[in-house]
């Protein structure tokens, strides 16, 4: 074989080789290629899924904003109606804390008149002056037990040359009424001619009286009888003026003659106080002889309905 023929196969030899070479690397490179296609797909339907994922995170993200605001508003909402119940609870508070207040202070001026009253009644239905009375009316059955009657004093102003005659029966002053004159013989050929008159008199039917304990008089009863007035009202003064007799200092005296009771005035005001509470004291009108007195609340008083028929 010749050179040329030598070079001619090496060079054959070499073109085939060659051709193989850049089959195999074109099927590689399409090996690759398709590789490459399929991630590159891959990485599409990755994106395409994060980009749905986004946008699905997005809508989330959206409504998850707008749900919050909405939370916030009511919140917002909330609290402010919370704190207007709040407001409107302390004003509650205010307003019945005042009332309480109120009440209270009610309550305490009704305690302060009842207890005002309870010792008014106290005294007017156990400390009353002594005062014996001998009964000669007739018992009954009880019924009538609260009630009593009062027959008044009536003391009628007369004009000069008239006078008042009072009658037990009414039937006999309707009969005189109706006659008109009436002839009277005095005696001796001398007569005088009355004229008889009707005559309207007012008499109480109702009267009330508003009642207050003085805080520096006390009203002794049951006092002797056979001692004279002066007298009577020393001894009671000298008594009730010993500290040791739980007195003090006397500023006046004075006799009830309509009832035949004392009234003592004290200069101060918590002597009376004590004189009452113990209410018998033993005082001396006669050498070596004591004689039981009664002592009771006076009650200053003013007439507050007095009502006539």
């Amino acid at each position: 074989m010749c050179d040329e023929d030598f070079s001619l196969m090496s060079h054959t030899q070499e073109s085939q080789n060659t051709l193989d070479g850049i089959l195999n690397a074109i099927s590689k490179c399409k090996v690759q290629h398709n590789q490459l296609l399929k991630e590159q797909q891959d990485l599409s339907r990755a994106r395409d899924d994060q980009e749905d994922l986004a946008k699905q995170f997005r809508q989330r993200i959206v409504k998850l904003r707008i749900s919050l605001e909405e939370d916030d508003n009511n919140q917002a909402r909330d609290v402010d109606s919370e704190r207007k119940k709040i407001a409107a609870l302390h004003d509650e508070e205010s307003r019945l804390k005042r009332e309480i207040q109120r009440a209270e202070e009610e309550l305490q001026l009704e305690e302060e008149s009842t207890h005002h009253l309870k010792q008014q009644t106290n005294v007017s239905t156990a400390a009353v002056p002594e005062k014996k009375v001998v009964f000669t009316g007739v018992t009954g059955d009880g019924a009538n037990t609260l009630n009593f009657d009062v027959k008044p004093h009536i003391v009628f102003p007369m004009e000069e040359g008239t006078a008042l005659i009072t009658f037990e029966d009414e039937e006999v002053a309707q009969k005189i009424l109706s006659l008109r004159e009436h002839k009277v013989d005095l005696g001796e050929d001398c007569a005088i001619t009355l004229e008889a008159k009707l005559v309207q008199l007012l008499v109480p039917c109702q009267v009330e009286m508003d009642t207050e304990v003085c805080s520096r008089r006390i009203l002794v009863s049951n006092l002797p009888k056979k001692v004279r007035e002066d007298l009577l009202l020393d001894k009671l003064e000298i008594h009730f003026a010993k500290s040791k007799n739980g007195g003090g200092e006397v500023e006046d005296s004075d006799m009830l003659h309509d009832s035949g009771n004392v009234v003592i005035t004290f200069t101060e005001n918590n002597i009376a106080k004590g004189l009452t509470d113990k209410q018998y004291h033993n005082v001396e009108f006669e050498k070596g002889r004591k004689h039981s007195v009664k002592v009771t609340p006076f009650l200053n008083g003013d007439i507050t309905s007095f009502q006539t028929s």
